[in-house]
């Protein structure tokens, strides 16, 4: 998988997964749960499916 995830919006995402993964424990909600894990695995790998489909990439390209 090539990178297609920036250091700015892995930083953005891992504190959307932290914060929805509290909110799922509170919540006791498995579906906030499950996007929650989906943004802390995008911000661990530096992949995004969904960007790959848009041909989106936020990471900067070094020539």
């Amino acid at each position: 998988m090539k990178q297609n995830v920036g250091k700015v919006d892995r930083v953005i995402r891992l504190v959307l997964g932290l914060a929805l993964g509290g909110l799922a424990l509170y919540w006791q909600c498995w579906f906030t749960g499950i996007v929650a894990l989906g943004f802390l695995f995008s911000a661990a790998v530096g992949w995004c499916g969904l960007y790959k489909v848009l041909g989106i990439s936020t990471c900067k390209i070094k020539k």
